[in-house]
């Protein structure tokens, strides 16, 4: 899994990633070297941690387990247990955001990619019917945190397929598209499909193999 991405104009529970991801790493060294089960910490501690009073530390916290970063515990309210999502978060890298013209030329390297791969890797027992953008590609937004790609796969006919040699089967194949398509930025977020109807809508169709 790639590690989750944040951006530098965007505020996340209200805060500013940096000082975000700098406050969830404050709260994983209270507890650094506990097993999973143990990772838990008190609501006075994550106030403190984040630098907020009471009424905007419950409402940070109340956040939190929406969105699914911290779990109460039954038999003691003012406790949490840490989540693997409350990691992902504290892990997180910054990164500057993705203007849109940036994301219309990875496209345009996807489309090319494409285009490589259909004809050329004969040995994959999939190519490629079609491309889609999805997701935050589809808002008005001038700067993205990511560029969601939905990819629609199909088998390959047996006249385009290698001869001699071994075939990679399906789901080695599945994982050399999507490893291609990742390397191109570590903006774009690969989903694979079988059917273009799958994908989440709105998506406009990039690229289409007749």
């Amino acid at each position: 899994m790639k590690p989750l991405t944040l951006v530098t104009h965007r505020k996340y529970f209200g805060m500013n990633p940096l000082l975000l991801r700098a406050a969830t790493d404050r709260v994983l060294a209270r507890v650094a070297g506990l097993p999973p089960e143990r990772a838990q910490v008190n609501a006075r501690c994550l106030r403190q941690d984040f630098g907020t009073d009471t009424v905007l530390g419950e409402q940070l916290v109340a956040g939190f387990v929406a969105e699914g970063l911290l779990e109460p515990r039954a038999n003691a309210p003012d406790d949490y247990r840490l989540t693997e999502r409350f990691f992902e978060f504290a892990c997180a890298r910054v990164v500057e955001p993705l203007s849109r013209s940036r994301a219309k030329l990875l496209l345009g390297k996807a489309c090319e990619l494409a285009t490589r791969i259909n004809p050329e890797w004969s040995r994959n027992p999939l190519e490629i019917e079609a491309l889609a953008p999805f997701g935050r590609y589809m808002s008005r937004d001038q700067h993205l945190g990511e560029l969601p790609l939905g990819i629609v796969v199909r088998a390959r006919a047996a006249s385009r397929r290698a001869r001699w040699g071994r075939l990679a089967s399906k789901s080695e194949g599945a994982a050399e598209i999507r490893a291609a398509f990742r390397e191109l930025s570590s903006f774009v977020r690969v989903r694979m499909v079988n059917d273009l109807q799958m994908l989440p809508r709105p998506f406009s169709v990039v690229f289409h193999q007749d």
